[in-house]
C-alpha cells in the first residue's frame, strides 16, 4: 500500500507538466440527439437538419425526396412572385412576412445597388436568426430594415422608414415550416407538444387557453368559417365535453378527442379534419382574418403610384378577402389592374415541395 500511494505520488506531478497530454472535457464535442431506430424522427433529434452549414449534403437529400428539412422553410413561388413584382435596383420593397428569409433573400437582391428592404415578422424566436442569416449576405446594412410586428402595423412602418411609399410589397399569409414543425410551438398534431399556436408566443391567449374560454357556438363558427370543417358541430360538442372533463393543454391531447370523436370515420378523413381544426384555432388565437382586413386596407396608402402588391393565401378565408378588397379597389380607381385569376405553384414545385400545393397568388397594381 505504501509503494503504491508513493507511486501515484510520483505520477501526478507528472501529469501536470504538459496540459496538452490530458484530455480537456470541454473540449469535446457535445453528443448529438439520442433517438431510436436507424433515423431520427423527433424535431430535436434531426441535428443534421438542424445544423444546415454542417451537413450540407444530407439537407441536399432531404430536399431532393421532397421535404422540408427540419428548423428550414421553403420559399413558393419564388420566380412567379419576382415577375409579378418585377424588382429593379433603387427599389424600396417591403416584404411583410419574413419568415425564414428566403423571399427577402431574392428580394433584397434584386434591388441592389441603392435599394432597400423593409422586412416585417411578429415571431421574437425566428426573426432575430433570419435576420442574421440576411445581414450575413453582406450587403449594406442600410439596405435592410427589420422590425419586430405583424403586418398590422404596416402602414407605420413605412411612414417612418419609406415615407415616399414602396415600388413592391409581398405578404406570404403561409405558417413557416419552423414554425408547423417545431413542437414546442404546437402549431400541428403529428408531434407531443404544449397546446399554444402563438405565433408570437409572448402575448395573447395560448389555444389551450383559449378553448377554456370559448362557447360552443363560438367553436362551431370558428370551425366552420377558418376551416370549412364538415363535422364541426359533433367536434366542437366533443372538444368543449373534453374540455370541460379536464383542459387540453398538449397537441396530443387535442389530437385525441378528435381521433375518438371521429372514429368511424377512415383514416385520411381524421387526418384531415385535424388539420383543419389546428388550422380554424390558430387562425382565431392570432386573429389572423382581422389581421390580414387591416392589412388589405392599409395597402394603397404604402405604395408608391404604380407600386407592385403580391398576395400569397393558403386558404379559401383568405383568398376570398385578397380577391374582394382587389376588386373593390380596381372599381374604386385605386389599383389600375388586378390578377383575373389566381397563380398556383407548378406541378414540378408542387412534387418537389408538397406544402406549395394550397397556394394561391393574387397581385394588384397600384393606380398612378
Amino acid at each position: 500500500m505504501l509503494w503504491r500511494a508513493w507511486r501515484l505520488s510520483q505520477i501526478g506531478p507528472l501529469l501536470t507538466v504538459s496540459d496538452s497530454s490530458v484530455p480537456d472535457s470541454s473540449d469535446k464535442p457535445s453528443r448529438r440527439p439520442r433517438y431510436r431506430g436507424t433515423h431520427p424522427r423527433q424535431f430535436r433529434e434531426k441535428y443534421k437538419e438542424l445544423q444546415p452549414d454542417l451537413y450540407a449534403d444530407d439537407v441536399a437529400k432531404v430536399l431532393a425526396s421532397g421535404k422540408t428539412p427540419a428548423g428550414t422553410h421553403r420559399p413558393i413561388m419564388v420566380r412567379e412572385i419576382l415577375d409579378r413584382l418585377r424588382p429593379k435596383p433603387g427599389d424600396v420593397a417591403v416584404d411583410c412576412t419574413l419568415g425564414y428569409g428566403g423571399h427577402s433573400r431574392e428580394l433584397l437582391k434584386a434591388v441592389q445597388p441603392n435599394g432597400r428592404l423593409i422586412a416585417l415578422d411578429q415571431d421574437p424566436l425566428e426573426l432575430p436568426r433570419t435576420e442574421e442569416r440576411l445581414r450575413a449576405l453582406g450587403y449594406p446594412a442600410e439596405t435592410l430594415v427589420v422590425v419586430r410586428t405583424n403586418f398590422a402595423g404596416l402602414s407605420k412602418v413605412v411612414a417612418e422608414r419609406a415615407p415616399e411609399g414602396a415600388d413592391l410589397l409581398l405578404a406570404d399569409l403561409g405558417l413557416s415550416s419552423m414554425q408547423i414543425d417545431d413542437p414546442d410551438r404546437g402549431f400541428s398534431y403529428k408531434q407531443p407538444g404544449p397546446l399554444d399556436m402563438r405565433m408570437n408566443p409572448n402575448k395573447g391567449l395560448s389555444a389551450a387557453q383559449w378553448l377554456g374560454r370559448v362557447s360552443l357556438e363560438e367553436l362551431v363558427q370558428t370551425l366552420d368559417q377558418n376551416a370549412d370543417e364538415p363535422q364541426s358541430v359533433i367536434l366542437a360538442q366533443r372538444i368543449l365535453a373534453a374540455q370541460q372533463r379536464q383542459p387540453l393543454t398538449t397537441t396530443r391531447d387535442l389530437a385525441e378527442v378528435i381521433r375518438t370523436a371521429l372514429a368511424r370515420f377512415p383514416d385520411e378523413t381524421i387526418k384531415e379534419s385535424m388539420q383543419r381544426v389546428f388550422q380554424a384555432i390558430r387562425i382565431a388565437v392570432n386573429e389572423e382574418f382581422t389581421v390580414l382586413d387591416s392589412l388589405l386596407r392599409q395597402l394603397p396608402g404604402c405604395m408608391k403610384p404604380g407600386g407592385r402588391i403580391a398576395i400569397l393565401t393558403f386558404h379559401s378565408g383568405e383568398d376570398r378577402r385578397v380577391k374582394l378588397a382587389f376588386k373593390q379597389g380596381l372599381a374604386s380607381g385605386i389599383y389600375s389592374d388586378v390578377a383575373s385569376d389566381v397563380t398556383r405553384a407548378s406541378f414540378d414545385e408542387q412534387r418537389a415541395n408538397p406544402r406549395s400545393a394550397p397556394a394561391k397568388l393574387r397581385w394588384a397594381i397600384r393606380a398612378e
